[in-house]
């Protein structure tokens, strides 16, 4: 006689059929409502606007050569598709291609590649542009840091947005780190009187607003024209000569710098003229709100104490 299985031998227990149903169930329902439960990525920029993202930003445009080293600094430049002119630090952005510069922006190619987060400059970038961008649908991130600390926010802000949270947060401290240190070293030295000279044609300093005013600050400098309110005013020489500067700062490349302070030559008697306190700083380090000003800060910091020594 053969054996067959009996009916009974076949049946399950009802309840664990229903705790697997539920389970099924409630797997599904991950499943589904993971993206919709994921908490938005929200931050503030620097013109107050809010940037609300649904997802971190995987095709990134930036309209500014600061704003591709800051995307690099928090570890999203894999997810860079294009980049302004200039944006040539660090050595992987060099390779993108570029779609905005002193001309303008090409809107066109920005749209056909699709990003889902811009970057701006609104100090560079002309709001008319940036409205236009937002009007496909791209948010836009705007940049613009006027002091130390808002480097560092900016660093948070495009972790949380690009899904680099963590990097974003420790680039951010590692900034923080660096500025402490030189304020910490520099802060009770005797105050030098500096005039930071942006163009000579014509004759524009920085205000007291501008993120060089900071710097010259943190190496316990004065900038002469800290009171005036613009972020980058024009001055005459006059004004320069009455306020005395024992130190004439430019940002110049190209062996230029001596170039553009030759004019300080015709007042021998001002302080920086007769003790030859000239200082030619690299743009790249001084001029671009990235985690690098903290290199072009300690520089300058080391100049301005080689003339307090030199007094």
């Amino acid at each position: 006689m053969s054996w067959r299985p009996s009916p009974l031998g076949r049946a399950r227990d009802p309840h664990a059929v229903l705790r697997g149903l539920w389970g099924l169930l409630f797997l599904v329902l991950l499943i589904k409502l993971a993206p919709a439960d994921a908490a938005p990525l929200e931050v503030r920029d620097d013109s107050g606007r809010s940037v609300h993202l649904a997802l971190p930003a995987q095709r990134i445009v930036s309209l500014a050569p600061h704003a591709t080293e800051l995307v690099f600094a928090v570890g999203a430049g894999a997810e860079l598709v294009a980049v302004s002119a200039f944006s040539d630090y660090p050595a992987g952005a060099q390779s993108l291609p570029q779609v905005g510069g002193a001309q303008g922006i090409d809107l066109e190619r920005i749209a056909r590649l699709r990003p889902d987060l811009v970057i701006a400059w609104t100090s560079g970038n002309s709001p008319q542009e940036l409205e236009a961008i937002e009007r496909l649908g791209i948010p836009v991130f705007r940049s613009d840091p006027h002091s130390l600390e808002a480097v560092a926010e900016n660093l948070e802000e495009l972790g949380v947005l690009t899904g680099h949270a963590p990097t974003g947060a420790q680039a951010a401290a590692n900034f923080r780190a660096r500025i402490a240190a030189l304020r910490r070293r520099y802060q009770g030295r005797a105050r030098v009187k500096v005039f930071y000279q942006v163009w000579n044609k014509p004759l524009m300093t920085v205000g007291r607003t501008h993120l060089i005013s900071h710097v010259i600050e943190l190496c316990g400098g004065q900038n002469i024209f800290g009171d005036l309110d613009a972020l980058a005013p024009t001055v005459d020489a006059e004004a320069v000569i009455t306020r005395d500067p024992e130190v004439i700062a430019v940002a110049s490349d190209l062996g230029r710098g001596s170039e553009e302070l030759a004019l300080w030559q015709e007042w021998p008697r001002l302080a920086a003229v007769a003790r030859h306190h000239f200082v030619i700083l690299d743009p790249a380090l001084i001029t671009r709100p990235t985690p690098r000003i903290a290199d072009g800060a300690s520089l300058l910091c080391e100049d301005l104490e080689r003339a307090r020594h030199d007094q």
